[in-house]
């Protein structure tokens, strides 16, 4: 999942967070803690750490996770086949 997470940085893939969120942690948890650290996320909430709201508002962002991929927003937890799928990510 460090690979994965690696690649989807590399390749631009965000993904949209709220600290507060349950399934985003579920998400955080399909890729471990040390995956998760590779990995570009945007925190909307305002309250939240580094706070980017304004871009999540820019985005039109309206739940979460979503997931950035290819200029594509995708909303929901995303299992790590899914995202290689996706990114044409090969193991």
């Amino acid at each position: 999942s460090i690979e994965l997470a690696k690649y989807l940085n590399d390749k631009g893939v965000v993904k949209y967070s709220a600290y507060w969120c349950p399934n985003c942690l579920n998400q955080s948890e399909l890729f471990g803690k040390q995956a998760y650290m590779e990995l570009n996320v945007v925190e909307c909430a305002r309250d939240g750490i580094n706070s980017q709201t304004q871009l999540c508002i820019d985005k039109k962002i309206k739940g979460f996770p979503t997931w950035e991929i290819n200029g594509k927003l995708i909303l929901g937890v995303l299992s790590l086949k899914e995202l290689s799928k996706l990114t044409g990510f090969k193991n």
